[in-house]
């Protein structure tokens, strides 16, 4: 029976190895270098438990300054690195609203608010794969607050990195939406209209079809997902580092 990704860690609900997957060369990601998950501080002490006997030595948070001023960090069983994902600029954040609306479908609006995004925070994305490559010697989980954006696009990098097809990819990254479902659902419940309503259904979807789309338009830009992160800062050697971190 094929191992599974998902890690039932207590208190998350998009916990995932990135080990196992298939490469373009035949040969396959590593097993417990890095995990993928939404925000730890959900995490019962058993899940933190968990944590540790899973071999994770380093946590990579991509939330912005805002959340952690929010949800100040606690003290952890293991070292912490805060790189936010964002800046604050609300131009872009307006640029991504009117893009979000519209678009012609949840699918082309993650696509355009993800590229959006990427463009303007490309400094910050290197320096996300940068904290992993750095990262000593265990595993590395990296979180965002559901998992599913900042994090998906981050582990879509380094899956990238390592010679993952784009549609595996993109595969695992569609996974989120069923693994948050019942976090959606009580957003749903909550919602003040239908306006509301309608923004949380589109924020929810995490469809194959935009990754695919995104990881293919940053390469047709940037020549390859290496070029990308270059371009924000990235080092040859730091890609070389982060990529070792799922193959041999």
């Amino acid at each position: 029976m094929p191992r599974s990704r998902d890690l039932d860690w207590d208190g998350l609900l998009n916990a995932r190895d990135l080990g196992g997957h298939p490469t373009e060369d035949g040969a396959e990601t590593r097993w417990g270098s890095l995990v993928r998950t939404d925000t730890v501080r959900q995490l019962t002490e058993s899940g933190w438990q968990s944590v540790v006997d899973y071999g994770v030595r380093t946590i990579v948070d991509l939330r912005s300054d805002e959340e952690l001023a929010e949800d100040p960090p606690a003290e952890l069983p293991v070292e912490a690195v805060h790189v936010s994902f964002f800046d604050s600029r609300p131009e872009v954040f307006e640029e991504v609203e009117q893009a979000s609306a519209a678009a012609p479908d949840h699918a082309a609006a993650t696509r355009e608010v993800y590229l959006i995004f990427l463009e303007h925070f490309r400094p910050n994305v290197a320096a996300a794969i940068r904290a992993v490559a750095d990262a000593p010697e265990g595993g590395v989980l990296v979180h965002c607050h559901g998992g599913k954006d900042r994090t998906g696009l981050v582990s879509a990098f380094l899956l990238r990195l390592a010679g993952v097809p784009i549609g595996e990819i993109a595969t695992d990254y569609s996974l989120s939406e069923e693994r948050l479902r019942t976090r959606h659902e009580e957003w749903f419940a909550q919602a003040a209209d239908e306006a509301e309503l309608e923004r949380l259904h589109r924020i929810s979807k995490t469809p194959a079809s935009s990754m695919v789309q995104v990881l293919e338009e940053l390469e047709r830009r940037y020549g390859s997902i290496a070029g990308y992160l270059k371009a924000g800062g990235a080092t040859d050697e730091e890609l070389d580092r982060a990529r070792r971190r799922l193959r041999d």
